[in-house]
C-alpha cells in the first residue's frame, strides 16, 4: 500500500515517470489490485505510452469485467492509439454493461466520427443529449457533424443550445460563427468571431477564422493581421500559415519574393520537422508499366475543380493509368457520384489523419500523387509533407508554390509560369505544350441579346468572387465608367451587409453614381446563367485573376479584358485569352487595361462579332480538346515517372 500512496502522491505532483514506477512496483507485489492497475493505466495514459496503457486496461477488464468505466478507458486509450475500430468496440462494451451511460455514448460518437461514419456519430450524440439533458459536449458535437454535412440550420441550433449551457465557452461561439460563414452571412460570421476572441483572448483557431471571414469580405490587408496575430499564439500552425500566404496573392503590392517567402514558412514550419520520419517506396521502377496515378482535393463536387478535372476522370487511358481519388470532404452531392463513378477506387479520407491518409496512400502503392487544393481550404499538405508517394505534383486548384520540398512538381505551361517564374517555387515547374487547363461547361449557353441592348449604354460585368476585387482594379473599372457614357457595372458574389454599405462608399469616392453598379450576392446557376445575358463586356480582376469565370464568359459569347502580370496567379487572364487568339484584350499596364476596355465598349461592330465568334473560337481551342489535353497530361506523368526509375534513389 505504501507504493501505491506514493504513486498518488508523485503523480498529484505531475512526476508522471516516478508515479509509474510506484505503481508498477505496488502492482507487482498485489497483482490482482484493480485499484492499482486502474492507477498505473491511467498514469502510462497520461504519460502517453499509449500500447502500456492499452495492455494495462485490458488487464483490468479481466479484473473488472462488469465496470463500464474502465471498458470506457480502454476505447479512450484505443481511439488516442488511432485505433478507432477497437476504441469504437470497447465503447460499446461499455453501453452494453451500461446503457445509461451519457459519457460513453458521447465518446462513441467520437469515435464514428474520426472513422467517418458521420450518421452513427449523430446517432451517439443524439443519445449522449438525451441521456443527460443540458450536456453542452453533445450538442457542440452535433452541431460539428451537421456542419460537415452541410446541415447548416440543425448545426446553428445546436451550437446555440451550447452557447446558451455554456456561455462563458469561446468554442460554440466560434463553431457557430463557421455556421454563419457557410451562410454567406459574413457579417454575423465576423461578429461571433470577434465574440469568442473575446471570450478566449489566445484563441488561434477563431483568428484565423476571422482572417478567412474578413477575406470573402475583401477586406484583405485586416485578414493578414488577423493571420499574424494567430500565428504570435501558435507560430506552426498549417492553418494559420497557409491562410497568410494564400492571402498574399491578393495584393498587389506584395512582391513575389515577398509572397515566396510566405509560402517557404509554410514548410520550414510544418514540413521540416516530418522529414526525419520519410522512407523510400517499393514501387516498382518499370518505365512503362501502367501507373497508379491518385489526385487529392476536398472539391469534387459542385465546385470549380470539378469542371476541369472531369474530362481528366473520363478520358484517362486506363490501359495506362489507374486511377485514384482521394476526396477530403464530406459534403456529397451528384458531382461527387459522377467524379466517384469515373475513378478505378474512391477514399473519403476527411476524417483521417495525415499520416493515417499517408499510409493508405502508400498502401495502394501510388505512383503519381497530385494535389488539387494547394494553399486552399480543406487541402492535404501535410499528407504530401510526408512523401507518401515517389512522384507528387501539384495542379490545377492553386496558381502558385505549395512551398514544399515534397512536391516535386507544379504543372503550368510557358504562359502562365514565363521564364524565370522558377526562383518562386520550391517545384520543378512542368511546363504543358499548349494550355493548363481543360474546360468542361457546367451550364447551358445563355442566349445574347445584342450589345448593350437592354440600356442605352454598354454593360460590362465582374464575375468573379469579391475578395478578388483589389482597390486597385475597383478603381480602374471606376476609371471605365466615367469614361463610358451611361454604361454600368453588373457585379456577382458581393457579399450583403456591411461589404454592400462600404462598395456604395467606394463608388461614390470615386466620383460614380452608385446607381451605375448592380451588386448580386451569389446566384443560382439559372440566375447566374440569365446574367450572362445581361453582360457585355467582362472585366478581369487583378493581381488575382479569373479562371473558371473567365472561362464561362468567354465560351457564354462574352469577351474578357484582363491585366497581365508577373506570376502565375495574375497571368490566367492571358493564358485563356491567348487561347481563343484574343491577347488583344489583355494588358501589360493600368492604362492599357482602361483603354482597351474603353475602345471595345465604343465599337459595337467588334462587340457583336465577338459574340458570334467566341463561342466557336472557344469549341475548336485546346481550352475543349478534351482527348488532346488529357493525352499531354499523361505523357507528362510518364515522363516524371522514367525520371524516377533513372534516379536509382530509394524514395
Amino acid at each position: 500500500m505504501a507504493h501505491y500512496n506514493l504513486g498518488a502522491v508523485r503523480f498529484n505532483q505531475k512526476r508522471l515517470d516516478d508515479a509509474a514506477a510506484s505503481y508498477e512496483r505496488a502492482l507487482a507485489l498485489e497483482p490482482d489490485s484493480h485499484q492499482t492497475c486502474g492507477s498505473l493505466a491511467f498514469t502510462y495514459l497520461a504519460q502517453g505510452k499509449l500500447t502500456e496503457a492499452i495492455a494495462t486496461y485490458q488487464r483490468l477488464v479481466v479484473l473488472k469485467p462488469d465496470d463500464p468505466t474502465v471498458r470506457h478507458h480502454l476505447g479512450d486509450a484505443f481511439f488516442r492509439a488511432g485505433r478507432t475500430e477497437e476504441a469504437i468496440v470497447s465503447y460499446r462494451d461499455a453501453l452494453r454493461i451500461n446503457s445509461k451511460y451519457s459519457e460513453a455514448q458521447l465518446a462513441l460518437g467520437l469515435a464514428y466520427y474520426r472513422s467517418g461514419q458521420l450518421r452513427q456519430a449523430v446517432v451517439s450524440w443524439e443519445n449522449a443529449a438525451a441521456l443527460k439533458p443540458g450536456y453542452a459536449e453533445a450538442y457542440n458535437n452535433l452541431g460539428t457533424a451537421y456542419l460537415d454535412q452541410g446541415h447548416l440550420e440543425k448545426a446553428a441550433a445546436n451550437f446555440e443550445k451550447t452557447i446558451a449551457l455554456r456561455p462563458e465557452s469561446a468554442v460554440p461561439v466560434c463553431n457557430l460563427g463557421l455556421v454563419r460563414f457557410k451562410q454567406g452571412r459574413f457579417d454575423e460570421a465576423v461578429a461571433c468571431y470577434r465574440k469568442s476572441i473575446g471570450l478566449k483572448p489566445d484563441y488561434a483557431e477563431a483568428l484565423f477564422n476571422l482572417g478567412v471571414a474578413l477575406t470573402s469580405q475583401g477586406r484583405i490587408e485586416e485578414a493578414i493581421v488577423c493571420y499574424g496575430q494567430g500565428l504570435q499564439i501558435d507560430p506552426d500552425s498549417p492553418i494559420g500559415l497557409s491562410a497568410r500566404a494564400s492571402a498574399l496573392n491578393r495584393l498587389a503590392a506584395v512582391a513575389p519574393n515577398e509572397a515566396f517567402a510566405a509560402h517557404r514558412a509554410f514548410a520550414e514550419r510544418c514540413e521540416a520537422p516530418l522529414k526525419r520520419n520519410r522512407r523510400g517506396h517499393s514501387n516498382t521502377r518499370e518505365p512503362d508499366r501502367r501507373l497508379r496515378v491518385g489526385y487529392v482535393s476536398p472539391d469534387f463536387r459542385h465546385h470549380s475543380v470539378a469542371y476541369f478535372i472531369a474530362p481528366v476522370f473520363e478520358h484517362h487511358d486506363r490501359s495506362r493509368i489507374e486511377v485514384f481519388g482521394y476526396y477530403n470532404s464530406l459534403e456529397h452531392d451528384d458531382r461527387t457520384d459522377w467524379l466517384s463513378a469515373k475513378t478505378d477506387h474512391w477514399r473519403v479520407c476527411a476524417s483521417w489523419s495525415d499520416e493515417q491518409l499517408a499510409e493508405r496512400i502508400r498502401a495502394d502503392g501510388i505512383d503519381v500523387l497530385v494535389d488539387l487544393a494547394g494553399h486552399t481550404n480543406g487541402n492535404r499538405l501535410l499528407t504530401f509533407a510526408r512523401k507518401p508517394a515517389p512522384v507528387q505534383v501539384t495542379y490545377l486548384g492553386y496558381p502558385g508554390t505549395t512551398g514544399l520540398d515534397a512536391i516535386d512538381y507544379r504543372l503550368c505551361t510557358w504562359d502562365t509560369d514565363p521564364e524565370g517564374a522558377e526562383a518562386w517555387h520550391s517545384e520543378q515547374l512542368y511546363r504543358l505544350p499548349r494550355t493548363l487547363w481543360c474546360y468542361r461547361p457546367a451550364l447551358d449557353r445563355p442566349e445574347k441579346d445584342s450589345p448593350g441592348s437592354q440600356i442605352s449604354g454598354v454593360t460590362f460585368g465582374s464575375m468573379n468572387g469579391y475578395p478578388k476585387i483589389s482597390p486597385e482594379i475597383f478603381s480602374l473599372w471606376m476609371e471605365i465608367l466615367r469614361a463610358v457614357p451611361r454604361s454600368r457595372l453588373i457585379m456577382t458574389s458581393v457579399p450583403s451587409g456591411s461589404v454592400h454599405q462600404a462598395l456604395n462608399d467606394q463608388v461614390q469616392r470615386h466620383g460614380v453614381d452608385p446607381q451605375r453598379i448592380i451588386a448580386h450576392a451569389r446566384l443560382s446557376d439559372p440566375e447566374y446563367q440569365q446574367l450572362l445575358r445581361q453582360i457585355d463586356i467582362a472585366l478581369d480582376p487583378y493581381p488575382y485573376n479569373g479562371t473558371t469565370t473567365t472561362c464561362e464568359t468567354l465560351w457564354s459569347g462574352v469577351p474578357v479584358v484582363s491585366l497581365s502580370g508577373d506570376r502565375s496567379v495574375s497571368r490566367s487572364g492571358y493564358a485563356l485569352l491567348k487561347q481563343l487568339g484574343l491577347e488583344a484584350l489583355v494588358a501589360r499596364s493600368e492604362a492599357e487595361y482602361v483603354s482597351i476596355a474603353v475602345e471595345l465598349a465604343s465599337d459595337r461592330a467588334r462587340l457583336a462579332r465577338l459574340r458570334t465568334d467566341l463561342p466557336e473560337r472557344f469549341e475548336r481551342s485546346p481550352l475543349r480538346d478534351e482527348a488532346g489535353f488529357i493525352g499531354e497530361l499523361e505523357a507528362a506523368y510518364r515522363e516524371m515517372w522514367r525520371s524516377w526509375c533513372s534516379t536509382g534513389l530509394a524514395g
